[in-house]
């Protein structure tokens, strides 16, 4: 694995985490370090971090006070 790879693993607390749950990765960007653009997504994708994950939470927040305020009047 490319050095300049292996840091920017080793810097986010995320990519362990997935790496370690989803150890196929490793072989994947062993062999194929042109593939960490896919690694990211997929991590965004299962931890919910992307920009349309949190508009939806944000969403999410704002009907539950607009239930929660309709309810008390």
């Amino acid at each position: 694995m490319r050095y300049e790879l292996q840091l920017e693993l080793r810097s986010n607390p995320l990519y362990k985490k997935y790496l370690r749950e989803h150890s196929a990765w490793y072989k994947t960007l062993i062999r194929h370090p042109e593939s960490f653009k896919e690694f990211q997504e997929e991590m965004k994708a299962a931890y919910k971090l992307r920009a349309s994950d949190r508009l939806d939470k944000a969403l999410d927040a704002l009907n539950f006070l607009s239930n929660l305020m309709s309810s008390m009047v």
